[in-house]
């Protein structure tokens, strides 16, 4: 950008709560994003979140798989507020009050998806055998839903560190950054013992087989499970790209790259796990009589 149009428009307020551009006033480029949001896009996404949503809080009550049916809903809404938040950014690019609706909700949103995911993998350990993981079913909720509140409590902080920058402190971008490094880190185990987990199964297999066959409807929800963590895995690692560079950096003022590895990733992760649903998968699952029952198989004590 040319000194004289940063003269020209020196008395405007680009960014901030105290921002009093407009579009009648000061053209788009100069705000944050450096471009108008497209209305096409973020209503679509805002829709499908809406749609997803609904979906999710239908099958969620059908089979009282309330955990995942919250986190699943808080998700969606999160992601509904922040295309709002875009939307009001399209009518205004320079609107505070739209870039944190945006910032903070579009980014914490994918932990919501991540519990859910989470709290499904001692779901799968029971269902195919407790006694092939190295943890206990409940170590692994009781351990990844405590890293998933760390990584939205450091997200919201800087979410909220942006709601009181003038645009020249970078601590709410490196408190997001933060917040978003430690869920890929948390991601990458999960992945990490859910590999362990599937190797020490089939090993397991080789010498005791499994009286019945894995149905066709678990070898479904596992694929796309498998999709959704593997998804927001590559949006995590966009944000973190994004966020590094800062507000001036080259990647945040990219939409298509915002679009793509941002709301499409995100968007496909919360459709697959309508299909890797748990309800369907796990109903009449007694997850604290197999659990007891194998231990007591397994302990050579009683």
């Amino acid at each position: 950008m040319s000194n004289n149009v940063e003269a020209d428009f020196s008395n405007y307020v680009v960014y901030g709560p105290e921002a009093n551009c407009t579009l009648a006033l000061c053209p788009a480029e100069l705000s944050v994003y450096q471009y108008r949001p497209s209305l096409a896009a973020n209503v679509c996404f805002l829709l499908f979140f809406a749609i997803a949503g609904i979906i999710h809080l239908v099958i969620g009550l059908k089979w009282r798989s309330w955990f995942f049916v919250v986190c699943m809903s808080c998700g969606c809404i999160c992601e509904i507020v922040g295309y709002g938040g875009r939307l009001w950014l399209w009518q205004n690019p320079f609107s505070f009050s739209g870039f944190l609706m945006q910032i903070i909700c579009i980014t914490f949103a994918p932990t919501f998806f991540t519990a859910a995911i989470y709290i499904t993998l001692s779901k799968i350990i029971v269902y195919l055998g407790p006694q092939y993981a190295r943890f206990r079913p409940k170590f692994y909720y009781w351990f990844f839903i405590p890293c998933d509140l760390l990584s939205l409590v450091l997200q919201s902080v800087g979410g909220a560190l942006s709601s009181t920058s003038e645009g020249g402190s970078n601590a709410a971008v490196n408190v997001s950054i933060a917040g978003l490094a430690f869920q890929v880190v948390v991601i990458v185990v999960f992945i990490a013992l859910t590999f362990e987990y599937v190797w020490r199964y089939r090993k397991g297999q080789r010498i005791t087989p499994h009286t019945t066959p894995l149905s066709r409807g678990f070898k479904i929800f596992s694929y796309f499970m498998a999709i959704s963590i593997t998804f927001i895995l590559i949006r995590c690692c966009y944000r973190i790209d994004e966020l590094s560079q800062g507000y001036g950096g080259d990647l945040i003022h990219n939409e298509g790259l915002f679009i793509a590895l941002e709301g499409v990733m995100v968007l496909v992760a919360a459709y697959t796990l309508i299909i890797a649903h748990p309800g369907p998968v796990f109903a009449g699952l007694d997850e604290e009589k197999i659990v007891q029952e194998t231990t007591m198989a397994h302990d050579p004590e009683k």
